[in-house]
């Protein structure tokens, strides 16, 4: 035998039995305490935890049937559910010890016992009940993890305006369900944070949260990001790997702007969720999922219905619930309260005692469009923080900031540019070269689908 079993209790009211497995056990085991009397069990419980329980199946006041030993069974486990309980029993009994098992006991010694059977007995329970306590480790950090991750990350819930209270109610309403949710916002608005708000709020929150931006996904790993591959499958796949949904199974999967995904990979998508399997590149076996799924976009996808971007059966699956995040200029009233909270965020992380902001700066901020919405009014922040010199933030370290609705105008040799037309005429030239072809009129204009697409619905092309 290896390292010695930590500690072990053993409850029998034959003194003998008690006194001849201490005896033997104490070279084997740290600890050994043994009781008599079962009605200490809950105080013995209370008390101390142990790695493994002994406890005999018939006590003084029933001898045979063994109700005594199952009512203390059922005491252990509804104190300890993980509790790991060997019920002692005499030979003749194997039938009511098997009985024993399907009440959750996990193993039973015959008296007499041979020492080394009870101790193959004992050390084989022991080794399940250190898997147990490791299972609660790892769950608690993970928990902890979570809790570090998505602790402070819920600033864009800040605020009292309309618009943030409807989103809160919604998250509220929606967490405690395995709802799909679809969550529609511009860029900066903090879609990924509502979905692990409702993450965190969910009977799934003690899983895990997998979050993955479908704009970042090759059109050719795809199906290997998603759903995973064996060894061997394509010219790259040098070893196996798991897909994003079998990790997240069990949990939460949260797909970042689904609107990018192209219509042969939706179909995809849509069947993956219809059958709830999965099925890896190189491999036929199935695999059955247990997610909750959460999308988001910022593009307009009941306009790219219509116009056969994008699936209709596949946006029915994902929007049980919507929820619209409105752009921080929607919800000016709720800039001082976010100004505040990142200012005592970044003085805090750029050890600034003190720092804080002014009531002028403040209204200063009020007074921004926030075309990138709370991240850029974090952004903002953190660099106003980083390069100021007193402690206080003055109205005027936003210089770089514009007013609410600037002209984009320029001037130039008496001549007016204006920055939108020129962009949205550069975008038409470029879709009309390309006879419409997104894909090569993005890449011709240095942007992504997703950012083209935006441009598209502001100038409505």
């Amino acid at each position: 035998m290896g390292e010695k079993i930590e500690k072990v209790l053993i409850i029998d009211d034959d003194e003998d039995i008690l006194l001849a497995a201490k005896m033997f056990l104490k070279k084997h085991v740290k600890q050994v305490i043994i009781e008599q009397n079962p009605q200490k069990i809950p105080f013995l419980l209370n008390n101390d935890t142990y790695d493994v329980i002994l406890l005999d199946m018939n006590f003084s006041e029933d001898t045979t049937s063994g109700k005594e030993g199952f009512h203390w069974l059922g005491e252990i486990l509804s104190r300890e559910p993980k509790a790991v309980v060997i019920m002692i029993t005499a030979f003749g009994d194997v039938e009511t010890a098997v009985k024993a098992l399907k009440e959750g006991a996990t193993d039973f010694v015959l008296k007499p016992w041979q020492n080394e059977k009870l101790l193959a007995t004992i050390s084989s329970a022991a080794k399940l009940s250190a898997s147990y306590e490791e299972v609660k480790k790892l769950k608690k950090t993970n928990r902890q993890l979570l809790d570090d991750i998505s602790g402070h990350t819920d600033y864009d819930m800040l605020g009292e305006s309309a618009g943030i209270k409807n989103v809160r109610s919604i998250i509220d309403k929606v967490a405690q369900t395995d709802a799909n949710v679809l969550i529609l916002g511009e860029n900066g608005t903090g879609k990924e944070l509502v979905a692990r708000a409702i993450h965190r709020n969910s009977m799934r929150s003690d899983k895990v949260f997998v979050g993955v931006d479908m704009g970042a996904i090759s059109e050719t790993l795809f199906e290997s990001e998603l759903f995973g591959h064996k060894k061997g499958a394509f010219t790259d796949a040098k070893e196996d790997r798991t897909g994003r949904f079998e990790v997240a199974n069990g949990g939460t999967l949260f797909l970042d702007e689904i609107g990018n995904l192209p219509l042969t990979h939706q179909a995809k998508l849509l069947a993956v969720l219809q059958n709830r399997e999965i099925v890896q590149l190189g491999s036929n076996k199935v695999v059955p999922i247990d997610i909750r799924l959460i999308c988001a976009t910022n593009m307009p996808l009941y306009e790219m219905v219509e116009d056969n971007q994008f699936r209709q059966d596949l946006l029915y699956r994902i929007n049980t619930v919507e929820i619209h995040i409105p752009p921080l200029r929607e919800r000016l009233g709720d800039v001082p309260a976010l100004a505040k909270f990142f200012v005592g965020k970044y003085a805090k992380k750029y050890k600034k005692t003190g720092f804080k902001i002014s009531s002028d700066a403040i209204g200063r901020l009020q007074m921004h469009h926030w075309p990138g919405n709370i991240r850029e009014l974090q952004h903002a922040i953190e660099r106003v923080v980083i390069m100021n010199e007193s402690d206080t933030v003055q109205a005027n370290d936003f210089f770089f900031l514009s007013t609410k609705k600037a002209d984009q105008t320029i001037s130039v040799q008496g001549t007016n540019l204006n920055l939108d037309e020129m962009e949205k005429v550069a975008i038409e030239k470029a879709i009309q070269k390309h006879n419409g072809n997104i894909s090569k009129a993005a890449k011709e204009l240095g942007l992504t689908r997703a950012s083209l697409y935006r441009r598209l619905e502001k100038y409505g092309i």
